[in-house]
């Protein structure tokens, strides 16, 4: 799991994953969860998005990347992590 910083991020959440990745199907719940609003983004869907994708992520196709608007991107976070960057992500809005 990495965690990185980019320079303007999205104005929303943004998930890029893939249907058939488990740890794609967990962020979405976690982000059901969490109330927060976000962008779903097939990368087997969108091939811009998935040339996005390997370029933050030094060539690999590495889902779920999890972009936020305050430019942190959560890549291929466990569960807990997840989990703990939302909460302190919700009270920053």
């Amino acid at each position: 799991m990495k965690i990185k910083q980019i320079e303007h991020p999205p104005s929303t959440v943004v998930l890029y994953g893939t249907s058939w990745c488990y740890g794609s199907r967990q962020a979405r719940q976690a982000l059901d969860e969490s109330g927060l609003v976000y962008q779903w983004i097939d990368i087997d869907r969108d091939i811009e998005a998935r040339q996005f994708v390997e370029t933050l992520n030094e060539g690999y196709r590495s889902v779920p990347t999890i972009i936020f608007p305050d430019g942190s991107v959560l890549v291929e976070p466990d569960w807990d992590t997840l989990i703990a960057h939302l909460r302190r992500f919700k009270t920053r809005s």
